[in-house]
């Protein structure tokens, strides 16, 4: 390993992390049965200073994950229902008259917050979704010329549902290219569905989990600092050099119709620190990388027609890339 890129980050804040992440899946786990994997690329996604969207049919615990994390932060936390008649207004804010005081007020939209849920995001026409496109880029919203920090930590964790396609709005492709992840949930296993059935029908009036059992476990300062915990986890130049030639392969490897942009590479490494963070490591590998490609590339990449004749999606033309692009040893 080439120690020199970055300094080696103390064994006590490596071991705490590990906790605090352990503890993380622990409470988020009393409200979402199974989906192990698709908990912690959210997590990863909070501890790279990302966002995240969550994809997946109706009924499979998108919007419940997101409140479960909701609830384990003991921050600001908000939700936008996103729905055909949402103005860019009722996201970022507006400035009006006030009568009384005889001068203009600005009064701050639901992303002036920590978390910020967008359930449903696509339900909006395009110009209400590129209002996130500041605050989600720059941490800031700007209102008649007046521009605005958000509070930090700030993370927007992006709901959609991938079938239904009646009153929905594709997501601008430099909207996408601002979540770091694209995460999918799929169907639980046989096993995640009984215990879910049994948990929800067990002494329960209503159809649904709850996250009343959840616990706050994180403070903002909590999260900005293990934030700035993997920003200084080590990287070789070997394992950043792994990660730009799995990008520079999807755009010339057959079955692509277009690749990955320079915003590719940079999620992978992003996504591969947060990922060592959480095992308690000072330094990422290439199987960090690797575990993190198909969330961080999945929609970056576009497949050809040609494959999608065959039926193959982007991540089973992402895995295969995967096999062909050899990973160094370190």
């Amino acid at each position: 390993m080439n120690d020199a890129i970055l300094p080696t980050l103390p064994d006590e804040k490596l071991r705490q992390a590990r906790q605090i992440a352990d503890a993380l899946r622990s409470e988020i786990g009393k409200a979402i049965i199974g989906q192990q994997a698709v908990v912690d690329e959210v997590l990863i996604g909070l501890l790279a200073d990302a966002h995240v969207l969550i994809e997946g049919v109706p009924g499979l615990g998108k919007t419940l994950l997101v409140k479960a994390l909701a609830r384990t932060f003991n921050g600001q936390t908000r939700r936008i229902q996103f729905t055909p008649d949402l103005m860019p207004s009722d996201v970022v804010g507006h400035t009006v008259f006030d009568a009384a005081s005889g001068r203009f007020v600005t009064r701050q939209g639901p992303v002036f917050t920590n978390l910020l849920l967008a359930d449903e995001i696509n339900r909006a026409p395009a110009k209400t979704q590129s209002a996130l496109l500041e605050a989600m880029q720059e941490k800031q919203v700007t209102l008649e010329g007046n521009t605005s920090p958000l509070p930090r930590p700030f993370m927007v964790l992006a709901t959609q549902n991938p079938i239904e396609q009646e009153g929905t709005y594709p997501l601008p492709d430099a909207q996408l290219d601002r979540f770091l992840f694209k995460i999918r949930i799929d169907y639980p296993s046989e096993s995640e569905e009984i215990a879910l059935t049994r948990q929800v029908t067990s002494a329960r009036t209503g159809a649904d989990l709850d996250v009343e059992p959840v616990a706050s476990l994180l403070q903002p300062a909590t999260v900005l600092a293990l934030q700035q915990w993997a920003a200084h986890v080590v990287l070789d130049e070997r394992v950043i050099a792994y990660a730009v030639a799995i990008v520079r392969a999807s755009r010339a490897a057959p079955g692509f119709a277009s690749g990955a942009g320079s915003r590719g590479p940079l999620a992978l490494v992003r996504g591969a620190r947060a990922r060592a963070l959480m095992a308690g490591r000072g330094f990422a590998t290439p199987d960090d990388v690797k575990a993190v490609a198909l969330p961080a590339l999945r929609h970056r990449v576009t497949p050809a027609a040609e494959a999608e004749i065959e039926g193959l999606a982007a991540d089973d033309l992402l895995r295969a890339l995967l096999e062909r692009v050899p990973a160094p040893r370190l």
